[in-house]
């Protein structure tokens, strides 16, 4: 068995980032299933099991491991409010919306944890929400993962692209953010 293909750690690393909330890896799992190096189905399995429990460990966190966690996210205060602010504009929809918003994925159970959210209720909307999710980006990548490998052959042809690209997306998260969170 060789411990050093894709075939042997791509599931194992579409488990441990969905855990954590990633959508880049159930994209990416989208494309190699796409490429013939994993398979769709078991692929996207795994991150949906994962993406669940990772949402779910964090909203147990939140609920029963207040003190423990608190000097965690003393740091992300506005992004908190950011995060009770979705929950309590959307309610359960909130838990469906920040699976797709890169940044506060991580706070909004944590938030709603906080806020006394009944604990089965979230589990019962995650497991819709955590779906929808999975689906969504894996087929996405799945059905664009001609366009996909197109661009990384840009990017290999001219390596530049890619930090300035990335520069780009990252300071317009940046932007967005600190423009959404600042009191008006």
């Amino acid at each position: 068995m060789d411990f050093s293909s894709l075939e042997t750690w791509g599931y194992l690393a579409v488990a441990f980032f969905s855990f954590g909330g990633s959508l880049f890896i159930v994209a990416a799992a989208g494309v190699f299933s796409y490429m013939g190096h994993m398979d769709f189905a078991t692929a996207m399995a795994v991150a949906m099991v994962a993406n669940f429990m990772g949402d779910n460990f964090l909203f147990y966190l939140g609920k029963y491991h207040k003190k423990d966690i608190r000097p965690y996210y003393a740091k992300h205060k506005r992004k908190i409010a950011l995060a009770t602010l979705i929950m309590r504009r959307y309610g359960v929809w909130a838990i469906f919306i920040q699976k797709f918003l890169y940044g506060v994925k991580t706070l909004v159970p944590i938030s709603m944890a906080l806020s006394k959210f009944d604990f089965k209720k979230f589990i019962f909307f995650n497991i819709f929400a955590t779906v929808i999710f999975v689906l969504t980006i894996g087929l996405s990548a799945y059905y664009a993962s001609e366009q996909i490998i197109s661009f990384f052959k840009v990017i290999q042809a001219y390596p530049w692209i890619a930090p300035l690209a990335m520069v780009l997306v990252l300071g317009g998260i940046w932007y967005l953010f600190t423009h959404m969170t600042k009191r008006k």
